[in-house]
């Protein structure tokens, strides 16, 4: 046997193992795909409101054909990928496709866009050299390419600001990135960042399976806050309590999530019962962090609040606003601008007070997927489909966020300080 055939049949014997191995791999696949796509579809249809709100029944059928007749030319986490993208079209921020249930590799920093720029914020000790630096490149690609890649797929968009903040989350996530064809390996990258001189740093990442927030030890951030405002000891939530602001006659109520209607009742007590003693004339409800909860419990805060008459309730309530703030935060923020004539301050909501809201969720039985939709349309806005925007806008300054001062807080406190 010659050498050309000897090339010859090991180049066959290469192409024969390679199509063996594909064909093992779709056959021997676990997850049922078509079985998940169809109950995905008809529970939708099922369970929804309305569905077909944004996207035509025709429109949203091919697409969904499309995806069941390429389950066997994509992998699992590519199957996610084109199903969230499908689902993006459905144009809800309550109707998404979670990744509660998918084990996933997180690359370890966490960005945000401040001042037009992908700022790291939160990076782990080990690469601490990184924060406070601007990502420019994934794997040579631009950040502004790797950014509207990604942002067609993140889940829980509502408008152009909920898109911004979904991007940031998903910008440190392995295997989508991977999935989009952004990175080579869904564990291992080379991120470009930029420094305060306009120096390039390329450095190697590996990602993991523990996010950021399960290893806070491990990593340094940046914090912004402001002198006058100090977290009490004893608040009765991490994640709701109340403060004085001193130097002023305002109280600061940090609302980052919602308790319980009766934790909600004993808080609203308490509240008044501070503020009348006090006799505090400003109020201000932070719910730039919130996400959303009970829209009726955040109503309980409302209703005590009403009953503190020392308030200047001409021009004395304020309740800021970012784009983070989401689902029932955001019909909240409306509902105080009309029941407590707040003045809304910072940024317009990450959801809009008209929508489809009222998650609730099922899983598919072979991906164990976790799929959202919306129950309810609510309507606490005259503009329809449009985010709840400031009567003050202050946005985060990067020059403060350095400094560790929050802007949004500073500039209100200077404003009610006159």
């Amino acid at each position: 046997m010659n050498t050309i055939q000897k090339v010859i049949i090991n180049f066959l014997m290469i192409i024969t193992v390679s199509v063996i191995n594909v064909v093992f791999a779709q056959s021997s696949r676990e997850i049922n795909w078509t079985e998940d796509l169809e109950i995905y579809k008809s529970l939708l249809e099922e369970k929804h409101i309305n569905l077909y709100h944004s996207i035509s029944k025709e429109a949203f059928y091919n697409q969904w054909k499309n995806l069941n007749n390429n389950i066997k030319a994509l992998n699992d986490f590519e199957i996610i990928v084109e199903l969230m993208r499908l689902t993006r079209q459905i144009g809800d921020g309550h109707t998404a496709v979670s990744l509660q249930n998918v084990s996933t590799n997180r690359f370890p920093f966490e960005i945000k866009y401040i001042d037009k720029q992908w700022r790291v914020v939160n990076v782990s000790k080990a690469h601490k050299n990184l924060l406070k630096l601007s990502l420019i490149s994934i794997e040579n690609t631009p950040i502004e390419e790797v950014t509207t890649k990604v942002s067609k797929v993140t889940q829980f968009v509502e408008n152009e600001y909920s898109q911004v903040i979904r991007t940031e989350s998903y910008l440190n996530l392995g295997e989508l990135l991977h999935a989009l064809k952004i990175t080579k390996k869904p564990k291992e990258a080379v991120f470009t960042f930029l420094d305060a001189n306009n120096q390039q740093i390329k450095i190697t990442l590996k990602a993991s399976n523990q996010p950021a927030s399960n290893k806070i030890s491990e990593f340094v951030n940046l914090f912004i806050g402001v002198p006058e405002i100090t977290k009490p000891n004893n608040a009765m939530f991490p994640y709701l309590w109340y403060a004085p602001i001193k130097h002023t006659k305002a109280i600061y109520i940090n609302f980052k999530s919602y308790p319980t209607f009766e934790d909600m009742q004993v808080f609203g007590e308490t509240l008044v019962n501070t503020i009348s003693e006090n006799k505090f004339q400003q109020v201000i409800i932070d719910m730039r962090d919130n996400g959303g909860g009970d829209l009726y419990v955040g109503a309980v805060l409302a209703y005590a609040l009403n009953l503190a008459d020392t308030i200047n309730w001409k021009n004395g309530v304020y309740v800021l606003t970012s784009n983070k703030t989401f689902s029932a935060a955001t019909s909240n923020a409306a509902l105080y601008k009309q029941l407590l004539n707040a003045k809304i301050v910072g940024e317009a909501t990450g959801s809009n007070p008209n929508g489809y809201q009222d998650m609730d969720s099922f899983v598919l039985p072979n991906s164990k997927l976790t799929i959202t939709y919306s129950k309810r349309l609510f309507r606490l806005s005259h503009k329809p489909n449009c985010a709840l925007q400031p009567d003050l806008i202050i946005s985060q300054k990067w020059d403060d966020f350095l400094q560790g001062t929050d802007t949004v807080l500073k500039e209100l406190i200077e404003k009610i300080k006159k």
